[in-house]
């Protein structure tokens, strides 16, 4: 599983521009079953998904297609994390 987090840099004053896209871009993760969870950073920092049943490139390349990172709104920080135990209701991250 993977933790990605979208700071807010240079351009965050565009993003209002690039929203529309943006959410389309979390839509297309979800509708493919990469994403978990999508959320905002506290003190309006960013942003933040959960990712599974994607690899590490692939997730580098789809991060590298959203809108706030083209246009330089967000950097992007993907981290991979072996799960070692979950709640139940998790347990298909351990695979």
């Amino acid at each position: 599983m993977f933790i990605v987090f979208l700071k807010f840099s240079a351009n965050r004053a565009q993003a209002g521009q690039f929203m529309e896209g943006h959410n389309q871009w979390l839509k297309h993760g979800f509708d493919n079953n990469w994403f978990l969870v999508a959320g905002s950073l506290q003190a309006q920092a960013g942003g933040c998904v959960l990712a599974h049943n994607i690899t590490h490139a692939d997730l580098e390349k789809y991060v590298g297609t959203d809108p706030f990172v083209e246009n330089n709104v967000v950097c992007s920080e993907i981290f991979e994390v072996s799960p070692s135990k979950v709640d139940e209701r998790l347990a298909f991250l351990m695979g």
